[in-house]
């Protein structure tokens, strides 16, 4: 569930549900999406939630995707675990685990919707947890926490049980010293110890531990006030535990520290990561800020890496060289569709001049020129969205760039054999898709090296972020609804041909186009159908901008929005304007798609032109 649906979603439902039932359900809906068959690639489709490889990690042979984790206070009974792990998560936090089930009380909400836990958190049985990881294909490390309260013997039991299961634990200092220390039990897993802000460990102890090799790394909670048997983090909770990193750091620099809770923005992460931080298991931020916050925490992270490092640019001439090519077609086919409108070879199939056509019922012509036109400024609008997508994408590197560059352009080159969907062959668009394959394989081949993430210099969750995320659903919203129109255009396009306001328009049934000429109605139908097939490959192009390019700072995708939307809307609205095919019920879908695109351009303005600038 990207942010732009969560939000809209938790102000609407969640908040106003208890926070253990909307838990409850977002963690079923995330499941069940991953449970249906292609539901991981919806999910990887709408978020591009990979992790650079540059951000993988490794501790012990344990191997990290990313720093990012998830408490396990979080999904205290593992409901999402499934989910969890296609969302960038490099590692899960599970636990307390307990043997026995005990007193617990489920979070709450504060007047101002902040999340309060119990001091009688809610645990996770053994049985259930290893019923869970056993039956699930885990991709990521996960990590045990064992609970506080846990007697030797049922600290061992839980040790035995969950070995095979999980990669690492997470232990309080008294079951370090007492029951691993003291009693000499070997754990055939890497062991973390938690350091809480209530309770410092003295740091000879930790160098102790660290320089035997007892344990990898130290866990860093925040301090917590407490209050009738809730808690809630600190206010200051995130400067204290800055200060405890750095001590640590400078104290024992090679341990691993982890911090827990305290993260609700990416610039909260960047603060703890420039102190020392390694990993960050994320609580009550992620809950707040939404699922995409580890993925926006990562491109931050990365381009504090990276930002002494000069841009690389890659070859991205052939892909800008396919995009003008489309220009260039899309003008000529303008030029034509607003001029003669047939070409000769259109005559030839028909056995009817222009003129003839004219003289029998000038609305057909009309009505032809409508689609021509409204095709011709589909390509345009296409094209600069190439040409974008080649100057501020392929040429910085960047995979999801060139994953929208060729996934769209594919579905354009496949859209030809729609055109021959009534027997009807266009041969100047066969010639142009044949001059234009050479072109593209090279951009193909030159995109290869396209393989980077992106990068965000400033993420914080400010109210031009919040705007920000209604633009970016308007703007998704747009392209999936372009898309929409794409395929049923092209569906009418190769079976129908008609709907009932163009028979009323031209003032003739299907039948007496028939009579007229048996030839017309398959050059209309290749006219329908060839625009249908733009319109998807332009839909999709608009929606990938708007699922992987949208964050703060990149200018270039407000203003390629801005101008490459112009050419379909007069386009399509002038021809109709111009013809004087003003059904309001047939331009409706249009005039839906201009609110889209006024109201998504000035909910994102601030944010894509005004909210500082993304590193490539």
């Amino acid at each position: 569930m990207p942010d732009w649906s969560y939000h809209p979603l938790k102000k609407i439902l969640l908040d106003k549900m208890m926070p253990s039932k909307s838990r409850a359900f977002i963690h079923q809906a995330m499941n069940m999406i991953t449970s249906i068959p292609g539901g991981r690639s919806i999910i990887h489709f709408l978020g591009h939630l990979k992790p650079s490889p540059r951000l993988r990690r490794s501790v012990n042979q344990i191997k990290f995707q990313s720093p990012i984790g998830l408490s396990g206070s979080v999904d205290p009974y593992l409901s999402g675990t499934k989910a969890f792990q296609e969302l960038g998560f490099g590692f899960l936090e599970v636990g307390p685990i307990v043997l026995n089930k005990s007193y617990e009380v489920k979070p709450r909400k504060t007047s101002s919707n902040r999340i309060q836990f119990s001091i009688h958190e809610e645990k996770v049985l053994l049985k259930h947890a290893i019923r869970k990881l056993a039956t699930l294909e885990m991709k990521i490390p996960i990590i045990a926490r064992l609970d506080k309260d846990l007697t030797e013997a049922e600290w061992k039991t839980a040790i035995q049980h969950l070995s095979p299961y999980v990669d690492a634990f997470f232990l309080t200092d008294f079951q370090l010293q007492h029951f691993v220390i003291e009693s000499k039990y070997d754990i055939a897993r890497p062991v973390f110890v938690i350091q809480t802000g209530e309770k410092e460990l003295v740091m000879t102890h930790l160098n102790q531990w660290f320089s035997k090799g007892i344990i990898k790394g130290v866990v860093l909670e925040g301090l917590r006030d407490v209050e009738n048997g809730y808690w809630i983090e600190s206010l200051n909770a995130r400067e204290e535990l800055i200060n405890r990193l750095i001590k640590i750091k400078k104290e024992i620099p090679d341990m691993i520290s982890v911090t827990s809770g305290v993260v609700n923005s990416p610039e909260d992460a960047i603060l703890l990561y420039e102190a020392g931080a390694d990993f960050f298991l994320l609580r009550e931020g992620y809950v707040e800020t939404g699922p995409g916050l580890p993925k926006r925490i990562q491109e931050r992270i990365l381009y504090e890496e990276q930002k002494r490092e000069e841009p690389k640019k890659q070859g991205f001439i052939w892909s800008f060289l396919f995009g003008l090519s489309i220009f260039i077609g899309g003008v000529m086919a303008l030029i034509f569709s607003m001029t003669s409108v047939l070409l000769p070879y259109d005559e030839a199939f028909i056995g009817l001049t222009r003129d003839e056509i004219l003289a029998i019922n000038p609305l057909v012509l009309s009505f032809m020129a409508h689609d021509r036109m409204a095709l011709a400024g589909t390509m345009i609008s296409g094209s600069i969205l190439y040409i974008q997508l080649a100057r501020y994408g392929i040429r910085y590197g960047l995979h999801w760039a060139r994953s929208a560059f060729h996934t769209a352009a594919i579905v354009g080159f496949l859209g030809i054999f729609l055109f021959i969907g009534f027997g009807y062959f266009d041969w100047l668009h066969g010639i142009f898709w044949l001059l234009l394959l050479p072109i593209y394989m090279a951009s193909l081949r030159e995109s290869k090296t396209a393989i980077h993430s992106p990068t965000l210099s400033k993420a914080i969750n400010d109210k031009a972020w919040k705007n920000g995320l209604i633009g970016q659903l308007l703007f998704v919203i747009l392209g999936f609804s372009i898309l929409l129109g794409g395929i049923i255009i092209s569906i009418i396009g190769v079976s129908d041909v008609f709907v009932s306001t163009d028979l009323q328009f031209m003032c003739m049934s299907p039948e007496m186009l028939q009579q007229m000429n048996d030839k017309l109605i398959p050059v209309i139908a290749h006219d329908r159908a060839g625009f249908g097939g733009a319109l998807v490959s332009v839909g999709l192009l608009v929606l990938m901008l708007s699922l992987w390019g949208y964050r703060r700072g990149e200018k270039w995708l407000w203003n390629t929005v801005a101008i490459g939307a112009l050419p379909a809307f007069i386009a399509g609205i002038g021809t109709h304007l111009f013809i004087g095919y003003t059904t309001f019920i047939h331009l409706l879908p249009v005039y839906f798609l201009m609110v889209l695109y006024v109201l998504g351009l000035a909910y994102s303005y601030q944010f894509l032109k005004k909210g500082g600038t993304s590193k490539k």
